[in-house]
Order: C-alpha cells, then sequence, then structure tokens
C-alpha cells in the first residue's frame, strides 16, 4: 500500500507477481506496437499506446488481466514521473535567463488558474479543471496522468483521464502544425520563435519536432523552453497535494508524494553531470516506455460508455485552455524575448 498516496486504494486479496503477468504482458506489446507506429511514422509515441489501447478496451472485461492493468497504470507511472527527471538539468533552465524564466512560471501559473475558472463556469469541478491545466501548461498526457495520481480516483475518474489525454493529443498535433506557421507569419525570429513553440505546445516530443522544423536555433530554444515547463510539474504537483483536506494528506503520511521528490532528485543528479550520458538516454527512453505503458493501461481500463456520455464539452474545456495557454505565451515571447 506504500503506493496509496491519499489512501485511495481499498485492500483486497493479495496477488502475486504470477497474477500480474497476463495484463503485463498486453500492455507491453500494445506499448511495443506504438513504439513501431512511432518510428515508422513520426507520430507521439503516448497518442500511439492511446489509441492502441482504446482498440483493446473489450479487454477489460476480462478479470485475469486487471492485476496487471492497475498495477501498470498506477505504479509504473509512478516510476515513468521519476524518471522524467533525466530530461532536465538545471543548467539547461539557467541559460534561457530571468525574465525568460519568470515568463514562463507566470504563464504555467496563469494557464492553470485560467482552466480552473474555465471549467467552473463550464460546470465542472475545481479537480477536472486542474487536470486539464496541469496537461496545457506542463507536458501533455505524462502530465495529465501524473496530476490524476496526486489529485487521485476520489476527484478524477478513469473516464475523465482518458478523454483529457485524447484531447490533449489532438490539440497537440494540432499545435506542431499550425504553430510554426504563425510564427513564420509574425516574422519572429529564431529565438522568439523557439520560445513560442517550447512554451505552448503539450507534448515533449512535438514541441521539440516543432521548434526544430522551424531551425536548429529555434530547436535549440524550444528544448530548453520545454524542458524548464516539464521541471515545474513537481512543484505544480506539490501544490496541487496542498489543495487536499488535510485528513487525507495527515492519513497519506505525506504532503508531497514520493514520485515527486524523486523527480526532483533525479533531476538534480542529472545535472552534476556525474551520470554517464548513456545512462541518460537510458533513463529518458525507460521514461517514455514506462508512461507509454500507463498511457495503454489507463485507456484499456477507461470505462468508454461513462466516456461517450460526457459529450463535448470537455473538449471544448481543452481548446479553450489551449488557446489561453497559446496567447500568454505569445505576450511572454514579445516581452522576455529580444
Amino acid at each position: 500500500m506504500a503506493a496509496d498516496l491519499f489512501g485511495d486504494i481499498v485492500e483486497g486479496p493479495r496477488v502475486g507477481w504470477r497474477e500480474h503477468l497476463p495484463g503485463l504482458a498486453l500492455v507491453v506489446a500494445a506499448m511495443l506496437a506504438a513504439g513501431f507506429l512511432s518510428d515508422r511514422y513520426g507520430a507521439p509515441l503516448t497518442l500511439m499506446a492511446l489509441l492502441i489501447g482504446l482498440a483493446l478496451n473489450f479487454l477489460s472485461a476480462d478479470k485475469r488481466l486487471h492485476a496487471g492493468l492497475g498495477f501498470a497504470s498506477r505504479d509504473l507511472l509512478r516510476w515513468g514521473i521519476v524518471l522524467v527527471g533525466a530530461r532536465v538539468t538545471l543548467g539547461q533552465i539557467a541559460d534561457l535567463g530571468l525574465p525568460a524564466l519568470c515568463a514562463i512560471v507566470v504563464v504555467v501559473a496563469s494557464t492553470m488558474m485560467i482552466a480552473v475558472m474555465l471549467a467552473r463556469w463550464l460546470g465542472y469541478d475545481r479537480w477536472f479543471g486542474m487536470l486539464v491545466g496541469g496537461a496545457v501548461a506542463i507536458c501533455g498526457a505524462s502530465a495529465a496522468l501524473a496530476v490524476a495520481t496526486t489529485l487521485s480516483t476520489r476527484r478524477i475518474s478513469q473516464a475523465q483521464l482518458t478523454l483529457v489525454l485524447i484531447g490533449i493529443s489532438a490539440m497537440s498535433a494540432a499545435a506542431m502544425v499550425l504553430y510554426p506557421m504563425l510564427a513564420h507569419a509574425a516574422g519572429f525570429s529564431d529565438g522568439r520563435a523557439g520560445f513560442l513553440l517550447g512554451g505552448a505546445i503539450h507534448d515533449v516530443a512535438q514541441a521539440l519536432g516543432a521548434g526544430y522544423s522551424y531551425s536548429a536555433e529555434a530547436g535549440r530554444i524550444a528544448t530548453i523552453v520545454k524542458l524548464t515547463r516539464v521541471a515545474l510539474l513537481a512543484p505544480v504537483l506539490a501544490v496541487l497535494a496542498l489543495f487536499l483536506p488535510k485528513s487525507e494528506r495527515a492519513a497519506a503520511g505525506q504532503g508531497v508524494p514520493w514520485f515527486v521528490i524523486g523527480f526532483f532528485v533525479v533531476a538534480g543528479i542529472n545535472s552534476t553531470g556525474v551520470i554517464p550520458l548513456p545512462v541518460v538516454h537510458g533513463a529518458e527512453t525507460s521514461a517514455g516506455a514506462l508512461l507509454a505503458t500507463a498511457v495503454a493501461a489507463t485507456a484499456i481500463r477507461s470505462p468508454l460508455p461513462q466516456l461517450m456520455k460526457m459529450g463535448s464539452r470537455p473538449l471544448i474545456l481543452i481548446g479553450l485552455v489551449t488557446l489561453a495557454m497559446f496567447g500568454l505565451t505569445a505576450t511572454g515571447t514579445l516581452i522576455a524575448i529580444r
């Protein structure tokens, strides 16, 4: 029960590793298939894992898969978040300069607040607004999974999480195509274009792809900006945990989830440069694989009938928050980047 952050998992019959194998074998196969499609067609790995998981959703009725699917969508996710810290170093963040760093923090915080306000306006609770805001403001599907894990299943349902994953993937794919065109139309320099693309596109791979499609220099800056947003994942999760009732935080025995601490530790060690480059690349690859596996498991477990009943309002919310993020980032680009 150590991974039960806020007491949401009801203890049931203990299962051994053999009971986990069928479900784990299924999601690993789904992740490998997603990796093949991602390499073959250049599509985001998490998007391919999501689509394959949804295609396999009918298998969720098989009780033999439940233990492995639960382990993949919960425990593997947390370790994937920890390894995301291997993508970030403090030196990369410092290279941006103070004005740019302040702009990124302001944009992320403002996007989160706007998402909560828009969610309430559309009839949702603040928890769903935090989920959408975190996904848009930080790093797409990875942040959505991390926020949902922190807020727990008491506040974020499997159907809500899956719909956000679908919406975020769609919006990020559209942004990868449209935002470089808008930057060209505005006559942005490489520096401004890199800041805009790294600061406004949700998914890491798509932000970097858009940046390098603009120019090599824009791609370098987009990488640093995007990884700075990724680095904000840990403090954002820590702040979100403070919104939970004190009784739940006390029951969990900690205010900050262990995977948030792990993220900071890995990023700090990576910043020292003592980790060999092959190990860093291996950690990054492992993080992507674990997160893709968690996405596939989440999609397979999702209650699709409930998902269909949610209608278009959640997608409208994601779209509005995405537009707000773009406007805020464009404004920050003009102010902070010369």
